[in-house]
């Protein structure tokens, strides 16, 4: 009985010990760091329409905090290259016109790097006659747009938080903490805020 049970172990293990087994990188960030971007090779098309409902966007202040925190965001945006310029990411052809983000790494070593692509517009500026209409279509361009920027975040009216202590009676230690991260990102506001700031895993470049 024992002698049957060591022969059905090693029937089992024995295809295991057969498997090849792979070695090597893979298409992690060594690819991009030591690959050239805006050629040809790395062109993709991309031909997507986006619809969204609602209306226009109303004025308001925000209270201006200016708050410096070292905790803001996961996303390292300073990655450079030794030269102090940061990777470009691939070139995308939509149906608007072609666009070239930037490739982020991420804090976390065991997330792969991305490519993001900051403030594209998906339709006309919200103003003028436009105002409190669904969005319209946006107008094309020529060249090569730099998608590296934020583009401005709709007016909203911020909770005041400059002094601790009354705004902790007013919400949690949690809640303070979470608008403090996300102030930075709300200074610069406008009507005109019909962009869209897409992610997505680098591809092979």
């Amino acid at each position: 009985m024992e002698m049957l049970i060591h022969t059905l172990i090693i029937s089992l293990l024995l295809p295991l010990l057969t498997l090849p087994i792979a070695t090597g990188g893979g298409s992690g960030s060594t690819v991009v760091e030591n690959t050239p971007s805006n050629n040809n090779n790395n062109k993709i098309n991309i031909n997507t329409n986006i619809n969204s409902g609602g209306g226009g966007t109303s004025n308001s202040n925000i209270n201006k905090i200016i708050k410096n925190n070292n905790n803001i965001n996961n996303i390292n945006d300073g990655q450079e290259q030794n030269d102090g310029i940061p990777l470009s990411s691939r070139i995308v052809n939509t149906k608007y016109g072609a666009v070239s983000g930037t490739i982020l790494h991420l804090e976390n070593r065991h997330l792969d790097a991305v490519e993001a692509f900051k403030g594209i517009p998906y339709a006309s500026p919200p103003v003028g006659s436009l105002r409190f209409m669904p969005p319209v279509t946006g107008a094309l361009w020529s060249g090569i747009k730099k998608a590296d920027q934020f583009g401005p975040v709709c007016p909203q009216r911020f909770p005041d938080i400059s002094n601790e202590t009354a705004a902790l009676e007013r919400m949690p230690k949690g809640r303070l903490e979470y608008l403090r991260r996300l102030l930075p990102y709300l200074q610069n506001q406008s009507e005109d805020c019909l962009y869209l700031n897409i992610y997505g895993p680098v591809q092979g470049m």
